[in-house]
């Protein structure tokens, strides 16, 4: 261990040691050569499996690059930082727990779809856009009506049908979510 004030090596005594919810470990540190103290965090690395681009490159599993991507599609918005934590930490322990060597990158994308819809619908909406690659107003449009349906279904007066507010040009949400990407995930 190196004290990051005077830079001593195997100069720190533990003073406390406290552990946390996801298996780490938290120490407090006191340098003997300077004196100044110093906290470490400790956790054990589980494997994660390498990710399989849709252009069929591999990439690690990038857990930083994850929670930027999470955070610009959170930008404005009410959402605490701990709640973005939380879901990046369900991915990468589903991930891990799968106890595969490859994964598909498509099931990291489906799982933040699915985190954000619970989280904020216009987060989710930013997310979706660019995830499934929805490049016209029209299919936007559809994926909101999904949204508000499935919205509108959670509320008691809800019962109605919405089908029969479609207009004759309009796609219906359930006509929307049969042609969506979403709709059919990639089993990896």
């Amino acid at each position: 261990m190196k004290c990051p004030y005077c830079d001593a090596e195997n100069q720190s005594r533990v003073i406390s040691t406290t552990h946390d919810l996801q298996g780490g470990i938290r120490r407090r540190r006191e340098c003997k050569a300077c004196e100044r103290r110093f906290s470490t965090y400790e956790k054990v690395l589980r494997a994660t499996p390498l990710l399989i681009k849709s252009n069929g490159e591999r990439e690690a599993f990038d857990r930083e690059k994850l929670i930027r991507g999470i955070q610009i599609s959170c930008a404005k918005r009410a959402i605490p930082a701990a709640d973005i934590n939380e879901l990046v930490d369900r991915i990468e322990t589903h991930l891990q727990n799968m106890g595969r060597d490859e994964v598909s990158s498509r099931v990291v994308g489906d799982m933040v779809i699915e985190g954000l819809k619970g989280l904020d619908p216009i987060a989710y909406i930013r997310y979706a856009i660019v995830y499934l690659g929805l490049d016209d107003l029209a299919s936007v449009r559809d994926m909101l009506n999904t949204l508000l349906a499935e919205q509108n279904s959670d509320t008691p007066a809800a019962n109605v049908s919405s089908d029969a507010s479609a207009g004759p040009n309009e796609q219906t949400p359930d006509a929307a979510q049969e042609h969506s990407p979403e709709a059919a995930p990639t089993a990896d």
